[in-house]
Order: structure tokens, then C-alpha cells, then sequence
């Protein structure tokens, strides 16, 4: 058992990456021994990612790529593209076995039957996956919610992870107080649409979240992405009295333009996202105080995005909302989604021209916000990787900060001045 090497690789989210590091934890545990996945091993575990045709070609060639430097390794692949496309990654040659959304609880017995020479029959029952990931001593990816109830007219998540999903709060706080006990200050709670939290339970996120803020030993919280309308006032107000909750907000917007927001199906219009915006910043700054970092996701090239529409957005971007940083995701065309469908797709070249615009204006809305924040107190999280004798970690609005190497400060939460 000592003897067998295994490689873990994942794509795509820190879903994805919670989920790896739980399948990681188990299997160390009976005795596999882990290598970088460039070194070679026995066996690869690819957690997979779909969000965009280019993450399946990604996909693809990295199954193909593991084959070709280690022809007599198992390959076993999870994650959402293995959802939707199984039958063609069973295809590719050096491909052990293939896991769908439904069946990640089978990975770790079906690997050690394997290696133990056993036949495997498992069927996974389970409708949510509990994952979170550890091996750090700063922070730990905790995923409380999986599924997506919304059919946004581009995505093909909700297909690919199933409906919204969860376990019961009761079920989750012994995760947090587990990760709390190896020392870990920070949590980031993940999921596909996290703040729909609670719908298979009849529960809510703002319960979840105030019950989280009281588990010992973890200092501080952060969002991993919430949606506009899922993201209440009352949970703002609570937020911003004082609680482990961090002012770094990750929103999707997808377009600054109401007819094309409209058009992708989304569930909100750019006033309610203006609003919620300007009232997180009312509640959370205050003079020569640190600023709210607000990373905001961007779909530039939508069906039907006209020059002028896409000036709507970036106008929008510019003007109104002044992120810190902005996530721009070029359309990609995926197959038995509506938008897919329409004929007035927007040309390659176009894309790549409105990203170049957004990336611009990031550059300097980001310039903006360091700016902003210079000579601010803060606190930062330092982390134990030494980097040609420097260290380095966030504040609690997520700027990166560089200190001189002192392995007394790892892991513990000190006071700067930006």
C-alpha cells in the first residue's frame, strides 16, 4: 500500500479544491503516498471543471497528458465536466474509471479496492458531498452548499452539479470547529451558489453564517461569491456590526447592461446592483478606514452584445460601481443552453477586444483602490511560504501584503499600516 504514489489535479473553483483535499485527506490515510503530479505516479485523481469550452479542451489534455508520461497509471476523473461529458472522457485511452456529480462519495472505495485487488460494486446514495480542504495554516476552503436552482441562459453548471443542495448547519459547524483544531484562523465558505444555502433543509445562509461567527478558534470569514439577490440588507447590517466577516465582497454582475442582464436570464438589474453596492459601502467604510474590496464577475461578448451594449457595462464598471477588482469571463458557447441557440453570436475577435478593455480598466480601478488604502491600519493573515526571505498574506479586504520572513507571525493575525 506505501508503495503507490497518487497525484491529485484539479481544475477550475475552490469547490473543486475543497472537494480534492477531502478525497486527499482519506486517501493519505490508508497509506497512499502523495507526489506532484509532474514527478509521475501510480494513480491520478483530475478533478475536472466545465464552466467554459476551453476548460473541457483543459480538461481533456490533461487526462491525455497524464496518459502519455505515465502509461501504466490509473486515472480516475471527477468534477462537472465529468458530469456532462462521462462517456467521452471513458474514451480517452489510460482513463480508469469516470464520476459524476452523484458519485464523488465512491472515488476513495473504489481507488483502495483497486489497489487491494478487489472488485468494486458501489452505488453513492448521498446527495451532497461534504469537503473541506486543509494542509495550510492559514486558511481552509469549507464548502456548505453544492447545485444550482437558477438556469442562467449561458451556464451549464446547474446541468452539471445538480440542483441547490445541503447539509443541515448542525452538520456543518463540527467541520468548522474541526479545521478551527489544526490551528486554522480562516475559512472562506464555498459552493456553487453559496448564499442559497438552507433550501434543502429550511434553513438560511444568514442563520448559517451567524452560527459560524461563533465557532472558536477561527478569526475570520470570508464569501467566496454570493449573488446580488441573495445578499440582504439585514445580512449587511449584521455583517458590518462587528462580526469575523471580512469587507471582501465577490458579486457576480455578468453585465452592466439591463437589457442583456435580462436577456441571460439573471435576477436583478443594474439599480439593485448599484444600490446593494453603495449600501455595503455606507455601512462598512469610514474616514481613513480601510476600503470594501468588491471583485466583480463580467461576461463580455453575451448573444446580441452591440458595441453600445457592451459600453453600458464597462460605463456601468467605470462609473458606478469602481471595483477592486473585475473577473472577465469572454461568452463561451455551451451546448443545450439557450443562448447557444441564438444566432446573434458575437464574433471571437470582438470578445478579445472587450476584454482587453475590462482588463485595462481593472488595472486602474485596482490601482485606485491600493491607492485608496494607503496608510490604512489593517490586520493581515501571514502565510508560512518563505519567498526569497520575504512572507506575505492579506488584510482583511484582501490586499496582499509583504513583510520581511519571521516565523513567529505565521499564522497569526497582525497589525499593519498599508
Amino acid at each position: 500500500m506505501s508503495s503507490k504514489r497518487i497525484a491529485f489535479v484539479t481544475l477550475g473553483c475552490k469547490l473543486n479544491y475543497a472537494e480534492t483535499s477531502t478525497y486527499e485527506r482519506a486517501l493519505l490515510k490508508e497509506g497512499l503516498e502523495p507526489v506532484p503530479w509532474s514527478k509521475g505516479a501510480d494513480i491520478f485523481l483530475v478533478n475536472t471543471c466545465t464552466v467554459t469550452e476551453h476548460s473541457d479542451k483543459k480538461s481533456r489534455n490533461i487526462i491525455r497528458k497524464l496518459h502519455r508520461q505515465n502509461p501504466d497509471a490509473l486515472i480516475y476523473v471527477t468534477g462537472c465536466y465529468a458530469q456532462l461529458k462521462k462517456a467521452e472522457i471513458e474514451a480517452i485511452e489510460g482513463v480508469a474509471a469516470v464520476f459524476g456529480a452523484t458519485e464523488k462519495s465512491l472515488i476513495v472505495p473504489a481507488i483502495l479496492s483497486r489497489i487491494h485487488g478487489q472488485e468494486f460494486c458501489g452505488r453513492d446514495m448521498s446527495t451532497f458531498f461534504p469537503a473541506y480542504s486543509s494542509g495550510e495554516r492559514t486558511r481552509s476552503f469549507l464548502k456548505v452548499q453544492d447545485g444550482c436552482d437558477y438556469k442562467c441562459h449561458y451556464c451549464t453548471v446547474p446541468y452539471a452539479r445538480g440542483g441547490s443542495r445541503n447539509i443541515p448547519i448542525a452538520e456543518i459547524i463540527p467541520q468548522a470547529e474541526a479545521i478551527a483544531s489544526e490551528g486554522i484562523k480562516e475559512i472562506v465558505l464555498t459552493g456553487v451558489n453559496t448564499g442559497d444555502f438552507g433550501r434543502s433543509t429550511g434553513e438560511t445562509f444568514f442563520e448559517l453564517i451567524r452560527q459560524l461567527n461563533d465557532v472558536e478558534g477561527i478569526e475570520r470569514y470570508r464569501i467566496s461569491s454570493i449573488e446580488p439577490n441573495l445578499l440582504t440588507e439585514e445580512m449587511i447590517d449584521w455583517i458590518t456590526s462587528g462580526t469575523k466577516f471580512l469587507p471582501h465582497y465577490h458579486i457576480p454582475l455578468q453585465s452592466g447592461c439591463d437589457t442583456i442582464l435580462k436577456e441571460m436570464g439573471r435576477r436583478y438589474d443594474t439599480a439593485a446592483f448599484a444600490h446593494k453596492i453603495q449600501y455595503i459601502r455606507e455601512k462598512s467604510e469610514k474616514p481613513g478606514g480601510p476600503k470594501v474590496f468588491f471583485g466583480i464577475d463580467v461576461i463580455v461578448g453575451f448573444p446580441g452584445e452591440t458595441e453600445e451594449l457592451f459600453m453600458e457595462t464597462y460605463n456601468f464598471l467605470k462609473d458606478v460601481v469602481r471595483p477592486a477588482f473585475i473577473h472577465i469571463f469572454p461568452y463561451s458557447r455551451r451546448a443545450g443552453t439557450p443562448a447557444a441557440g441564438r444566432k446573434d453570436q458575437v464574433q471571437d475577435c470582438v470578445k478579445t477586444k472587450r476584454v482587453q478593455m475590462l482588463e485595462d480598466l481593472c488595472a486602474e480601478l485596482h490601482a485606485e483602490f491600493l491607492d485608496a488604502n494607503k496608510g490604512v491600519a489593517e490586520k493581515v493573515l501571514f502565510e508560512s511560504t518563505d519567498r526569497k526571505g520575504m512572507m506575505e498574506g492579506y488584510t482583511g479586504n484582501y490586499i496582499r501584503v509583504s513583510r520581511e520572513y519571521d516565523p513567529e507571525k505565521i499564522g497569526k493575525i497582525v497589525d499593519v499600516i498599508l
